[in-house]
């Protein structure tokens, strides 16, 4: 074997569970001369094989379960050697070498379970003895000589013995702090060495023939023993001695013959873990309540009874296992039940007829055993809130409850509505000018110190506030910073430690660069620099830099510069800078210690896919079953390989073959066509063509590349022997300064999880070995990895069909996968199985279900109607705005151009048409403002930077968007060329600002049509209603269809009936109707408003109340008496919800109670809330997950309502779009044809 000159680096090695009998001990270890560790348990040696001899530098030698019967040979020359592990072997006594105990170094020796009928000769030779293991063999004496000369020994086990004593020079162990010497017959020994050893810090003593007569009176120079044994002994009641350690943590006394406890055991007030299991006790004392470190509580197996057992035993906060099986109890009492850390409860096989109700509130509860009580009877539990429909509804709970908590509010109780709160953002808006006294401010620090300390105090109860006073979420609350993960890119440790940091682009991922290569650039390569410092303030600076060879594809510059940006975003840096080869700044020169070198070619690959040509080996597998998956097994590629009994399966890269024998599994063919499937589909993107015949049928070229060439057909035979599952070796490759370890990660089986993507790992099959890159390890790792690979499959004899195969992480083979539980396991499918058939195989259908509960965020449901604002507030922020507006001039579209509107036609808009008002605010500066700015020149204040410029544009709900193209290639460039700060706000018909509409003091009229377009033949009748929407501020007077059916005694209406003439001075009659049950306030602002927007010389305007209209004109006008709505109750429930999945889950939001028509959206569902009925909306374009969602949810409102407001029960409806009834449409101010999009 060549030796690829890596191995004296090796400084240790994992060769656990490898066959090195019959000689097969790799001869290439000789040559690891600096290895300081090896571990060769699990190996079937039979001898110490003489290449250790080579190994002069080795410190730790495991060689734990093989076969030796002798120590002779190598390894007294390890002069090194500190920790030798030969337990579980055959070792006798006269197998020791005394030269052994010669080691000066040797601190560790373990020669547990083997043969030693006595110490071994010399062994008091081994002065620097810490730990001595000598437990599970048949010594009978130890030599008084041995503990004269071990005085540093820490850890001493004589466990499993056939010790009658031991010698006095055992007092000698001062150090001492581990004593075991379980399971020896110790019977005349008195123990009068023990108060010697004060070091001592776990005793045990388990069947050692302890009586109260051969155990010492006073343990109390024992200051530091927290951890006793004394079970299975002959003790009848707890040694005196054992109440004056005062440190005890452990107290084991099981399997005695104790019948009662003092109450003095409340002295130790350390102990976490008390056993008393199998012994006579009927009661356990009070003092036990007083351990309040207790953990875990054993007495199972003795003769306790209800009153056994203290009823202050809820005071043991922290017992977590309480274990009494095998007793008299007919009843535990309650306060076990309020030990609220309980997370193992043991009652079986005692009298139980019932448990306390409270078992069902121990909510850490993990494991509660009641079998072997025939008459018990649980009591019942709470009622739990109902789940949703499972995953026919995607998992989501439904329950109200469940969505009242997740909403932040109380469970669902009777509650009355709390008083209707005023608008605290209309009163910040009302006092924003006013700045506070001092007196004021002081004040304020006050009460906000005050808040500020009863949240904290009372923060536990935050959640059982009413969910009436829930406030409802603000816009931009409801908005989620985008999820940015950068640890598939960048390590947690990224730029948090001064000095230098370089990144390579492969396969679109940076990846890191050692230290040694840094400064070192591929031409056709790109590379990220990230220079990390400490500022003097101490903070962290950060330089980000990415370098672009001159010859680097397209592929790598573009994703150095995203990734660059990417490390910026996650450290919070400024910026990032670019360098071309030959074209660098000083900075970044500047960043190595010498000039950068240019390496001609690429180091890495490109991430393009490449056209090739790809080399396939031909390999032939046989399959076997392993539980639930396949285990495929390489063979010769030749036709004896066939057996049938297996299934086979012959990769020649583009066919794949399956051969099935004769007796194979059904299960086994199933599973290896998906397997081959997977193959074709994985690493053959489908390219691949699958031919499974059955035996006797094969295609001719299968037996060609067996090398089967004759014509006779081949007959396979039974000639596999029984086949078991060998644990395959996963070696981690760990480089250092100068070293190189393989440590094995963890114990079989093997998860996905093992695999770290920063490592580099090795996997030994017995046959194949793997080499797996993962994507964030270093390049020298994945060098050193591959040679490493190579030496691991030269050190074992194997067949020649058996291959090294490289892996990158993310394009691992699918025979790789196998060796791996779980990952992407084939299982054949069966339709046929249930969920009852699959939950009796042990599967945790629940916990999986839970699992998958999908988001959903149905707070807006639970939250109270939003107030309408009172009319004082509503005047005072009208004036508010309207003072700091100084100036407004209105703009019309007329053909393609904007032309200034009429003053008398301001307020008056057309559904058609487009429209823009430019308006100048001016904001009064504040007092402290005008302090600070006296000495500015006044000239600066006199060009009005003060000043705000505001372009409203407002198009009508069937207007062209051609009028926005317009403004905004025309107006809107000689506005900003006018205005220095410019604020351009787009607005839709009835969906304007509050601000916006102050402007016109309630003068807002929205008529159909376009500006200017008369019609032919005679003018229409047109009727305008009133009405305001949650404030007086969104007042408007809408055209809605001229029907009679469309009054309301609640609103005020204008009819406009024309009589002759098609122009500006054609006749017409104007009434004002005032309904019956309207306010004032409305009754005089429709008259005002036909006064200033209808009346003319031509019009005779008369204002009618209800009940006194006219016949001849009014109804005629109206198409004749029809009947009509008398109250508008529902404008005080109106609430209209939006259920959507935009945001990549279900959620549910609330449009203001000033909404209109075009809420509506398509692609969206809508509920609708009247006070009576429940609408649930369809858009055309909406999904099926989303109406199902949508429709729980409204059953959810509507249960919630009836806890909210039980005198108004509601009902659900449904409702498509154009399908839409009047009890739907009435909520709905102005309410025509849906808006058509434009084709």
């Amino acid at each position: 074997m060549a030796n690829t000159g890596l191995l004296p680096f090796v400084r240790g090695v994992d060769f656990t569970c490898n066959d090195f009998s019959d000689d097969k001990f790799p001869d290439a270890i000789r040559y690891m001369t600096g290895l300081q560790w090896l571990r060769l348990d699990k190996t079937n040696l039979c001898d110490i094989p003489e290449e250790l001899g080579k190994l002069m530098k080795l410190e730790n030698l495991s060689l734990k379960k093989n076969n030796l019967e002798k120590l002779f040979g190598e390894l007294t020359e390890l002069k090194c050697l500190r920790s030798l592990n030969v337990r579980h072997n055959k070792v006798k006594t006269s197998g020791i070498p005394a030269e052994l105990f010669h080691l000066e170094e040797l601190t560790t020796l373990d020669l547990s379970h083997n043969r030693l009928k006595e110490v071994p000769e010399g062994l008091e030779k081994a002065k620097s003895l810490l730990v001595l293991n000598l437990s599970h063999n048949r010594i009978e004496t130890i030599p008084p000589t041995l503990f004269v000369q071990l005085t540093d020994l820490l850890f001493l086990d004589l466990s499993h013995n056939l010790l009658e004593t031991l010698p006095p020079q055992t007092r000698r162990l001062a150090n001492l702090q581990t004593l075991i010497l379980n399971d020896n017959p110790l019977g005349v020994f008195q123990l009068r060495q023990l108060p010697s050893l004060q070091s001592l810090e776990t005793l045990h003593m388990r069947n050692t023939q302890r009586t109260l007569a051969n155990l010492p009176t006073s343990l109390e120079t024992l200051s530091n023993l927290s951890d006793v044994d004394l079970s299975k002994n002959a003790l009848t009641k707890i040694p005196d001695a054992l109440y004056t350690l005062l440190s005890l943590k452990r107290l084991n006394l099981s399997d005695n013959e104790i019948s009662e406890l003092s109450a003095a055991m409340d002295t130790w007030q350390k102990l976490e873990s008390l056993n008393l299991s199998r012994n006579n006790l009927t009661s356990l004392p009070a003092s036990l309540c007083k351990l309040q470190n207790l953990r875990r509580l054993h007495v199972d197996d003795n003769k306790l009874d209800f009153e056994g057992i203290p009823s202050g035993i809820g005071k043991l906060g922290a017992l977590e296992v309480f274990s009494a099986a095998n007793n008299l109890l007919e009843m535990i009492p309650e306060g076990l039940c309020r030990c609220g850390a309980l997370k193992k409860l043991n009652l079986s096989c005692n009298k139980l007829i019932t448990l306390p109700d409270a078992v069902h509130l121990l909510s850490d509860l993990e494991s509660l055993q009641l079998h072997g009580n025939p008459d018990l009877v649980m009591p019942p539990k709470p009622v739990e809130r109902p789940r949703g429909a499972g995953l026919q509804y995607y998992n989501i709970d439904f329950s109200l409850q469940a969505q009242l908590q997740l909403a932040g509010a109380a469970s669902a109780e009777s509650t009355t509505t709390s008083s209707v709160k005023s608008d605290p953002i209309a009163r910040k808006l009302r006092l924003r000018r006013g700045r506070p006294e001092p007196e004021q401010k002081d004040s304020a620090l006050i009460l906000r110190g005050m808040q500020e300390q009863a949240n904290t105090q009372h923060g536990d109860n935050v959640l059982d506030q009413r969910h009436s006073e829930l406030k409802p979420k603000r816009w931009d609350e409801s908005l989620e910073k985008p999820p940015l993960d950068y640890s598939e890119f960048f390590d947690e440790d990224t730029g948090q430690t001064p000095g230098l940091q370089v990144w390579e682009i492969e396969n679109f991922i940076p990846a890191p660069v050692d230290e040694v290569a840094h400064g070192k650039f591929f031409e056709g390569d790109c590379y990220i620099v990230l220079k990390t410092a400490v500022e003097e303030q101490g903070q962290l600076s950060w330089d980000i830099h990415f370098w672009i060879g001159s010859k680097a594809t397209l592929d790598k510059g573009a994703c150095a510069a995203m990734h660059a940006v990417n490390l910026r975003n996650l450290l919070g840096a400024k910026r990032t800078r670019r360098h071309e080869q030959g074209d660098e700044s000083p900075e970044f020169m500047a960043l190595f210690p010498t000039p950068p070198v240019y390496i001609q070619g690429s180091h890495t690959p490109s991430g393009f896919f490449t056209v090739d040509d790809p080399h396939y080996v031909t390999r032939l597998y046989r399959v076997h079953g392993a539980g639930n998956s396949i285990h495929l097994e390489p063979v010769a590629v030749r036709a004896a390989s066939l057996d049938p009994r297996y299934v086979f399966v012959l990769d020649t890269g583009l066919i794949i073959y399956l051969w099935y024998g004769k007796k194979a599994k059904n299960t086994l063919k199933s599973k290896a066509r998906l397997f081959a499937e997977k193959i074709n589909k994985e690493e053959r993107k489908n390219k691949a063509e699958l031919i499974a015949e059955p035996p006797g049928k094969e295609p001719k070229s299968f037996w060609q590349i067996l090398g089967h060439e004759e014509d006779v057909p081949f007959v396979p035979e039974e000639h596999v022997g029984e086949w078991s599952s060998r644990a395959v070796r996963l070696y981690r490759v760990e480089l250092g300064m100068g070293y190189l370890e393989l440590p094995q990660p963890g114990p079989a089986p093997l998860s996905r999880g093992a695999l770290a993507t920063r490592n580099v790992y090795i996997l030994d099959a017995h046959l194949d070995v793997f080499v797996w890159f993962g994507k964030k390890s270093s390049r020298l790792v994945r060098a050193a990895a591959v040679k490493l690979a190579q030496e691991l499959f030269n050190m074992v004899t194997r067949p020649p069909h058996a291959l090294v195969t490289r892996l990158q992480e993310g394009t691992e083979t699918q025979v790789f996968k196998t060796y791996f539980l779980g990952w992407d396991e084939i299982i054949a499918v069966d339709f046929t199985r249930t969920a009852e058939s699959v939950a009796r195989t042990g599967v945790d259908l629940a916990s999986w279900a839970k699992q998958q509960e999908t988001k959903a965020d149905l707070s807006a449901l639970f939250t109270p109607r939003q107030p309408a604002m009172t009319a004082s507030e509503a005047k005072t922020l009208a004036d508010e705005w309207n003072e700091d507006l100084e100036a407004m001039e209105a703009f019309v579209l007329e053909g393609r151009h904007f032309v200034r509107l009429p003053e008398n036609e301001l307020g008056v808009f057309y559904s058609c048409d487009c429209y823009v008002f430019l308006c100048r605010y001016v904001l009064c500066p504040d007092a402290e403002e005008e302090s600070e700015g006296s000495n500015v020149d006044h000239e600066t204040e006199d060009d009005g930077e003060s000043a705000t410029w505001v372009v409203y544009f407002w198009q009508g709900r069937r207007a062209p968007n051609m009028g926005w193209l317009t403004f905004t290639f025309g107006l809107e460039r000689k506005f900003k060329q006018l205005c220095k700060r410019l604020e351009v706000v787009r607005t839709h018909q009835q969906q304007e600002s509050l601000k916006f509409l102050s402007h016109f003091h309630r003068q807002f009229v929205l008529r159909d049509g376009k500006r200017n377009l008369k019609p032919e033949g005679r003018l229409p009748v047109e009727l305008f209603e009133l009405r305001s929407n949650g404030s007086a501020l969104c007042t408007r007077l809408v055209q809605v269809k001229a029907e009679a059916s469309q009054l309301n005694s609640a609103f005020c209406y204008i009819l406009n009936v024309p009589l002759e003439g098609n122009g500006e001075t054609s006749s017409a009659i104007v009434y004002a109707w005032i309904g019956s049950k309207s306010d004032p306030d409305s009754a005089r602002l429709i008259e005002q408003m036909a006064e200033d927007k209808f009346n003319n010389p031509w019009v005779s305007l008369q204002v009618l109340t209800e009940g006194s209209e006219p016949d001849n004109f009014f109804w005629v006008a109206l198409g004749g008496r029809k009947p009509y709505d008398t109250d508008a109750d529902y404008l005080n429930y109106t609430r209209l919800f939006r259920c959507s999945n935009e945001k990549g889950y279900f959620t549910v939001s609330e449009k203001c109670t000033d909404f209109c028509q075009d809420d509506l959206a398509d692609d969206d569902i809508m509920i609708l809330d009247n006070g009576e009925q429940v609408f649930l909306w369809l858009g055309a374009k909406c999904s099926e997950v989303e109406i199902k969602l949508a429709y729980k949810s409204a059953q959810v409102y509507i249960q919630h309502m009836k806890t909210v407001q039980p005198d108004r029960p509601r009902k659900l409806f449904l409702t498509l779009k154009d399908k839409e009834s009047r009890r739907f449409t009435k909520c709905f101010h102005g309410w025509g044809d849906h808006k058509r999009p434009p084709e």
